[in-house]
């Protein structure tokens, strides 16, 4: 479970009674998409045939960029969750942390589900490294790939969240 029992009204869009800008939105999901990319080759690598997590995340892409319906793009997450239903580490969490990507568009507060499944997939890559290390480390790689206007947002959510998170986000 990443998401809150309370919604938070951040992450909620303006036009559905929340303070989240349309803007901040398809940062959310462009920053989301950019989190499970770093981690797709674990994916790729165990299944190279298999394109619904790379698809996801080209519709959250797409979406950001105003070319794709939201509808699809919850889609392509289902898809890309179903990609991993029968793998385990690594590539699993690869495909999980797309599935979240595809969904930020229609709930934002994904955005973190995406990141701290990348996390899981490095630490559980981290084979003939310490784990806790990988997840550090990529979790600083994330940090550094947010957009200003969301930083302080992001940073926020992963302090409140970090414990339905699996601890993601101690970096």
């Amino acid at each position: 479970m990443i998401l809150p029992k309370v919604r938070d009204p951040r992450f909620t869009t303006i036009r559905r009674g929340g303070s989240l800008s349309d803007t901040d939105h398809r940062l959310l999901a462009l920053w989301a998409a950019s989190c499970a990319d770093h981690v797709l080759p674990f994916f790729e690598s165990a299944r190279p045939d298999d394109s619904r997590p790379r698809q996801a995340i080209a519709l959250a892409r797409r979406w950001a960029q105003g070319d794709a319906r939201m509808t699809e793009t919850r889609a392509a997450g289902g898809h890309a969750n179903g990609a991993a239903r029968h793998l385990q580490g690594a590539p699993r969490y690869a495909a999980y942390a797309a599935g979240q990507a595809a969904v930020v568009a229609h709930v934002a507060a994904h955005e973190l589900g995406a990141a701290a499944y990348a996390v899981r997939a490095a630490r559980a890559a981290a084979a003939d490294r310490d784990p806790a290390v990988a997840g550090r480390a990529e979790c600083a790689w994330q940090r550094d790939q947010l957009p200003d206007e969301i930083r302080e947002l992001v940073l926020d959510d992963q302090r409140l969240r970090n414990a339905i998170c699996w601890f993601a986000f101690d970096c």
